[in-house]
């Protein structure tokens, strides 16, 4: 999780911290001084940049890609690194079951830390931080799947307002986090002081500089005065990367991704609804949603992001789609807040109205009425209307209405 605000961090902190450093004796192996200018915060990719960086297609070897992109140290490194990659996969199918599901996003990490050249390990933070969920923030909460607190959000170029949270946005937050992680290593050369940074917070980390030094390559995780939450953390990511180095240590197959469930991001012309957006593109409002959890309205507004995350398999039926001047029209006519059915055609109407009809949905562990409520674009008072709820508590494999029946 990124706690403080980058600038006044790492552009102090690490500076004044990092310097002194260098005239205390050299007692490890790392470097103690650091010569580049202080981290500082430019143009983050996200917004109106977001689609500059070009993402090649994902082969068939994404694991050994990961490999061979790991800094850090391997499972025999510390006894703790080997308890928590045992405690992930204690129950292997269902360990392979969340992998096979996060996997298209997990891909599309990789390939944007592989573009910044940001270690392996770092594709796999999202799984300590949230499990790869676009989890909602609150006031003075993290939210997404980089848990990013909102002053962070705002240091980052990350915008954040009544109709859009870049926090959520998978291309814009991956993005600025590959860039911040690059910086934070230009620094410090370090990629476990790079992960504490990350988790505590870069002037906390630059005061530890100060007083004891950078720190030795043994032990593996560093024998600093931090909490231990940072401790674990770091603990963790060398975990799940140590089950990626050796699933069969840990009984487990590391699933495959089909090239058409790989993810690619593709420009919008004009604003439209998620819903209109969905059945152009022949998915679930729900599933959109989920690849797109940035827009908070059923409204995807380009002046927020001009741009979508959708499958491989569905791009070339919305780009399709979007050219069909029928289509075009209701898009329009619907983003504008009007219908004009009788300007599209009728297979375009049946989509939307398809994409509109009643659901369900069964409840996951720790799955709140909030969360259901964002991800379907109705509120918690509805949700709870058609189910007859009076709280707001839910057991997991309850299953929900998430529409009202037509």
């Amino acid at each position: 999780m990124i706690h403080r605000a980058l600038q006044r961090g790492l552009a102090s902190a690490l500076c004044v911290a990092l310097g002194a450093c260098a005239s205390m004796p050299a007692t490890t192996p790392h470097p103690t001084a650091i010569t580049r200018p202080a981290i500082t915060i430019g143009s983050t990719p996200g917004l109106a940049n977001a689609g500059s960086l070009v993402l090649q297609p994902q082969g068939s070897d994404l694991w050994n890609q990961l490999r061979g992109s790991f800094a850090m140290a391997d499972c025999d490194a510390d006894p703790q690194i080997q308890a928590w990659a045992r405690r992930y996969t204690s129950n292997p199918q269902r360990f392979e079951n969340q992998l096979r599901e996060v996997l298209p996003l997990l891909a599309y990490v990789q390939q944007v830390a592989s573009q910044h050249d940001v270690a392996g390990e770092f594709v796999l933070l999202p799984w300590v931080e949230s499990h790869f969920q676009p989890l909602p923030g609150h006031w003075r909460r993290p939210a997404g799947m980089w848990q990013i607190m909102p002053t962070t959000a705002s240091s980052m170029r990350l915008r954040v307002n009544s109709r859009y949270d870049g926090r959520l946005d998978t291309v814009a937050a991956t993005q600025a986090v590959m860039k911040l992680l690059r910086q934070y290593h230009e620094q410090l050369h370090d990629w476990r002081i790079v992960d504490y940074a990350y988790n505590a917070g870069e002037f906390g980390i630059g005061k530890l500089i100060q007083q004891h030094g950078m720190p030795a390559d043994e032990p593996v995780i560093p024998r600093w005065p931090v909490r231990r939450i940072t401790r674990e953390h770091l603990t963790k990511l060398l975990a799940i990367a140590c089950v990626v180095r050796e699933p069969d240590r840990f009984g487990v197959t590391l699933p495959t991704l089909p090239p058409p469930q790989q993810l690619v991001q593709v420009d919008l012309p004009r604003s439209m609804p998620l819903a209109t957006a969905a059945a152009l593109a022949g998915i679930s409002t729900g599933q959109l949603k989920d690849l797109n959890a940035a827009f908070r309205s059923s409204l995807i507004d380009i002046r927020d992001a001009p741009y979508l995350l959708l499958p491989a398999s569905q791009q070339q039926q919305f780009q399709n789609a979007l050219r069909q001047p029928a289509n075009a029209a209701v898009a329009v006519s619907e983003s504008r807040g009007r219908t004009e059915g009788e300007t599209a055609s009728s297979d375009t109407v049946h989509a939307v109205a398809s994409a509109k009809r009643a659901r369900v949905h069964t409840v996951r562990r720790g799955e709140s009425l909030w969360q259901i409520a964002h991800h379907y674009s109705v509120n918690v008072a509805e949700l709870q209307r058609w189910n007859h709820l009076h709280g707001h508590a839910l057991r997991p494999g309850t299953v929900l209405r998430v529409r009202a029946a037509e």
